[in-house]
């Protein structure tokens, strides 16, 4: 289920989602809409680390001071690549932390669960992804290509 909710069901598998994609394209903002690809998933990545690693202080002062999307977009694909990978990673440290009962049962806030964190992390992440592949239509980047390597 979680690998589910995180990495591969409902919609296009995650790593495939964000692959095929060029500097161009990801700074994009057609329409001017407020966001492109590369600031959703900054904004989906910063805040899945704050609640895989327990960030209290990061979230706080992320919730507090923001900035809620980056201030600049990538200087070099190399950034865009470097952000596409701290997403898998956190993803996958999500799954790691959801293979053990215990760590679930946690409790990380009164009344709140590991488990209950992890639903809504990755219910944020639905929303946001929801963003890009709407994004990647509005820039003709749909569907991404079905063998290409993740980005």
């Amino acid at each position: 289920m979680w690998e589910h909710l995180f990495l591969t069901g409902e919609f296009v598998g995650r790593e495939r989602l964000l692959s095929g994609l060029t500097l161009a394209q990801v700074t994009s903002k057609p329409d001017g809409l407020p966001h492109s690809i590369y600031d959703e998933l900054w904004h989906l990545t910063t805040w899945q680390r704050i609640v895989v690693e327990r960030d209290e202080a990061g979230g706080e002062e992320w919730a507090q001071d923001g900035p809620l999307f980056p201030e600049e977009p990538p200087a070099s694909e190399a950034q865009w690549h470097s952000v596409v990978g701290e997403f898998l990673e956190g993803a996958t440290s999500a799954l790691e932390l959801a293979g053990s009962p215990e760590r679930l049962a946690v409790e990380v806030e009164p009344g709140v669960t590991m488990a209950h964190a992890l639903h809504s992390v990755a219910v944020h992440n639905a929303y946001h992804f929801g963003k890009i592949v709407a994004l990647r239509q509005a820039i003709g980047a749909w569907p991404p290509a079905r063998h290409s390597r993740p980005d």
